[in-house]
């Protein structure tokens, strides 16, 4: 068993949550003899045993979360993936004979596998947002994650607005859940929470392009955490406005 704690007021209290009956990353004993009521996924699909790995996990919980950047959007592996794999082993190793454990594929998010029943992104994941997710789930409810900006939560701060102060931020296009931990800061927003639902790239865009940034930075700066798919859309939305 496993102790959550939390801090009300300076008085902590402790309580047991979970059997865990593997924790990968922590210890090498491993019992998935029995079926799993939830089972916390990190990390982004990249070869075969990954996958093969993933969707028997799939199969042996009732619910499954993807948690940190990778599980939820890919992570950075995956944000320059145009390309088979096949071409990025031969630029690097001369051919693909370097393969030899288990073949590779293109870094992936879970959720192109398998059913995702609820994420926490974030690069990495807060203590706070995973204590709170644990706690709802503990209560039977399936958490889900705030569909409003970053820049939301720098309001709630009065934060200045690094943006309008001619810095790259993009508190506009990223999930909030960090608290605006970077802004508060007077560093500008990366996306390292991944793009919200309904992100408006294009207006931030034109914006960024005003402010005299270069395409190509402002294109890195996007796909960083924002994926290829967004980075692909961008250089053909900067293409279309020369």
């Amino acid at each position: 068993m496993i102790q959550a704690n939390f801090f009300d007021q300076g008085v902590k209290v402790e309580f047991e949550i979970f059997d865990i009956k593997s924790f990968i990353m922590a210890s090498s004993h491993e019992d998935l003899s029995e079926p799993l009521d939830i089972a916390f996924v990190e990390g982004s699909v990249s070869t075969e045993r990954d996958l093969e790995h993933l969707q028997f996990v799939r199969r042996n919980s009732k619910v499954l979360i993807a948690i940190g950047h990778c599980a939820v959007f890919g992570g950075v592996q995956s944000m320059y993936c145009f390309s088979p794999w096949e071409k990025k082993y031969e630029e690097v190793y001369g051919s693909t004979d370097a393969v030899t454990l288990t073949k590779p594929l293109r870094p992936e998010p879970i959720s192109k596998y398998v059913r995702v029943d609820a994420v926490l992104p974030g690069c990495p994941i807060e203590k706070e947002s995973f204590l709170k997710l644990v706690s709802q789930l503990k209560m039977g409810v399936i958490p889900k994650i705030p569909d409003y900006p970053v820049c939301t939560e720098c309001k709630w701060k009065e934060n200045e607005c690094l943006l309008l102060k001619g810095e790259m931020c993009l508190g506009p296009l990223t999930n909030s859940g960090c608290g605006a931990i970077c802004p508060s800061l007077h560093i500008p927003c990366i996306g390292c929470w991944g793009p919200i639902r309904e992100e408006n790239f294009k207006s931030e865009a034109i914006l960024l392009i005003e402010k005299g940034f270069d395409s190509k930075e402002i294109i890195k700066r996007f796909s960083i955490f924002g994926g290829k798919e967004r980075a692909q859309r961008l250089e053909n939305l900067l293409e279309e406005l020369k």
